[in-house]
């Protein structure tokens, strides 16, 4: 049971959602997945239990995520959802409904942020606060952005790709684009669909990626393959392949060059003396997408700059939402927390 003035902080990912409880850190993850029945509107599983359901579901019932590249994408499901993580995290009692801290992309219209400020209210939350993703991601990896120093955050989430250099608390110059590891799954049933005349589902594009997926070839000491099995196109019976790691490679290559593209786009934007503190500080990678074999080392070689993973990328943006509301009471105007982190 939680007392007077709890705060949450919550990262409303594509891909998962992530609970932070101040005093008890995260506290909930599941993949941001509802199932429900086509007839009756009504919910029949939510989180790790609903993503085990995608793609093997009967006619009656369908499992989406109804977040879709960042942002809402039906808002009366993502509500229930987020009422529901709420109400798991926190237990069903508490004294006074808690403040929420909830993270958008950098990108977001402003109709897409008040669909997000109003769906935390509407799941139960006494005030809500939106801070934007890279500065959370900065946050949580325990970057000084307080400071009159330049700092260089990459988040790559399942919808979103947010870059930005920080600075004094707030984004000197920043990139928004809408492609994430769902893209890269994307780009993997595409290319497996024509070159090997198969089709697979997201599932397993999405292991295939976690298991063998590169984005530096040549970094790897050997090349990793994987059987998959899938829908064969032409006779339409299951079918198996073997894929190689370099084949992911040329999957995602067109989705990585765009992550590329941004960070160099960001970094021209970039005023010089914060190209000099980026220049020793380097660029801290964020984000379930920042696993990829081989990231780091592509965009160290692509811009010249030292490039580092967070500790613990996947948590970076759930953590900064916490420490973001620790700081709210310091701050002139709440609802502008993500222009501003002092």
């Amino acid at each position: 049971m939680f007392g007077f003035g709890a705060d949450i902080g919550v990262d409303l990912g594509t891909a998962s959602v992530l609970v932070f409880v101040k005093g008890k850190g995260i506290v909930l993850r599941e993949p941001s997945v509802v199932a429900m029945d086509k007839d009756t509107g009504k919910i029949i599983a939510l989180g790790e239990e609903a993503r085990r359901m995608l793609g093997r579901t009967p006619g009656n019932i369908i499992a989406t995520r109804p977040l879709r590249e960042g942002v809402i994408a039906d808002y009366d499901v993502t509500e229930k959802m987020l009422r529901y993580f709420i109400t798991k995290a926190c237990g069903r009692r508490f004294f006074f409904r808690p403040r929420i801290m909830v993270c958008i992309p950098s990108g977001v219209t402003g109709v897409e942020e008040r669909a997000v400020r109003q769906a935390a209210l509407q799941a139960g939350a006494r005030q809500a606060h939106l801070i934007e993703e890279p500065l959370a991601a900065a946050l949580g990896a325990g970057l000084e952005i307080s400071e009159p120093s330049g700092c260089m955050v990459v988040d790559i989430g399942g919808g979103t790709t947010d870059v930005a250099v920080l600075s004094l608390g707030g984004i000197v110059a920043s990139a928004s684009l809408r492609v994430g590891g769902d893209k890269f799954d994307e780009a993997i049933v595409r290319f497996i669909r024509r070159e090997f005349n198969l089709m697979i589902g997201e599932r397993t594009a999405e292991e295939l990626k976690i298991n063998i997926g590169t984005a530096y070839p040549q970094g790897k000491i050997e090349n990793d393959s994987m059987d998959i099995r899938g829908r064969d196109l032409v006779s339409g019976l299951p079918k198996t392949v073997t894929v190689t790691s370099r084949q992911t490679f040329e999957a995602m290559q067109e989705t990585i060059e765009a992550v590329v593209g941004a960070v160099r786009e960001v970094l021209e934007k970039t005023p010089p003396e914060l190209s000099a503190d980026i220049i020793n500080k380097g660029i801290v990678l964020t984000g379930g997408g920042s696993i990829l074999n081989g990231l780091d080392i592509l965009l160290s070689k692509e811009t010249s700059l030292p490039v580092y993973v967070a500790d613990d990328p996947l948590s970076c943006v759930a953590l900064g939402t916490g420490k973001a509301l620790s700081m709210i009471s310091v701050l002139p105007d709440t609802n502008k927390l993500a222009k501003k982190v002092i």
